[in-house]
């Protein structure tokens, strides 16, 4: 179901039926903002859910604590990043990417086992550090053009039937309570002040 059928469901009777959405004002930035919250949430649970099983694969064992941690850090970044901020939340995201990959870069040692697999893993962190920079810096170009007011909105006019069709319609529908009515100046309504 998609929002705005959603919107038409749970909308209060004698509000506007919803004829058309716009298009999207969330940039590609926005998206991959999204995106990386979202990741971030998941691997937060994941690091909280099951940090010896991760320890074990990464050949990181005694370290649970700390990737329970990491868990925490995960999932405040992600809602940071799921926030009206983002920036705030790609960047404390970067700065974990930076201490998992010196976390991860531990288990390289010769005598791990499972040294492939922690290879893998900062390769993959690397990756997402690459999402992140990239995320963070289309977030602050977006903020950019909007604090210079490059942002075009003139295809929009939030009116479903548009301008012309909406001119005069308050004033056609609205009745003034009798009660609502100014009879008289504002002089007239004001107490007398004795001098």
């Amino acid at each position: 179901m998609s929002i705005h059928n959603l919107a038409q469901f749970a909308r209060s009777e004698g509000d506007p039926k919803i004829q058309r959405t716009g298009p999207s004002s969330l940039t590609g930035a926005d998206r991959m903002a999204r995106a990386l919250g979202w990741f971030s949430i998941g691997l937060g649970v994941a690091e909280l859910v099951a940090p010896g099983q991760l320890a074990r694969t990464l050949g990181l064992e005694g370290k649970e604590d700390l990737i329970r941690g990491y868990g925490a850090r995960e999932l405040g970044s992600g809602v940071l990043t799921l926030s009206v901020d983002k920036s705030v939340g790609l960047a404390a995201r970067i700065a974990g990417d930076a201490l998992d990959l010196a976390t991860l870069s531990t288990a390289l040692r010769r005598d791990n086992p499972n040294r492939g697999a922690a290879a893998v893993a900062m390769a993959l962190v690397a990756g997402v550090t690459l999402l992140d920079i990239a995320a963070y810096a289309g977030e602050k170009a977006a903020h950019r053009r909007e604090r210079s007011g490059e942002r075009d909105y003139s295809n929009r006019s939030g009116l479903p039937r548009g301008p012309q069709a909406s001119r005069g319609l308050a004033r056609e529908d609205f009745k003034i309570p009798p009660d609502y009515r100014a009879e008289g100046t504002v002089a007239d309504a004001l107490p007398a002040v004795a001098s």
